[in-house]
């Protein structure tokens, strides 16, 4: 379900097909994400999950989606 949500926010976002985005998409390397995309996927996030923001150091460690999808999984759990 956070796969799901996370995929359709990131499609939207980055204007990609959702059926292409895997936990190994990488947001630098197959996104194409600068630190601006970064912060306002971060913020429609903190929206869609109903979470406090996200920090700096938190952010920068998230690479793929894998890795938001789990930090999500921690975060909400």
């Amino acid at each position: 379900m956070i796969f799901e949500k996370v995929c359709a926010l990131i499609a939207e976002q980055f204007n990609v097909d959702a059926d292409s985005i895997t936990m190994e998409t990488s947001f630098e390397d197959d996104l194409n994400a600068d630190s601006v995309d970064i912060v306002d996927l971060s913020m429609a996030l903190e929206e869609e999950f109903d979470m406090d923001e996200m920090s700096e150091e938190e952010a920068s460690a998230i690479k793929t989606v894998g890795d938001l999808v789990r930090f999500l999984q921690n975060k909400i759990d």
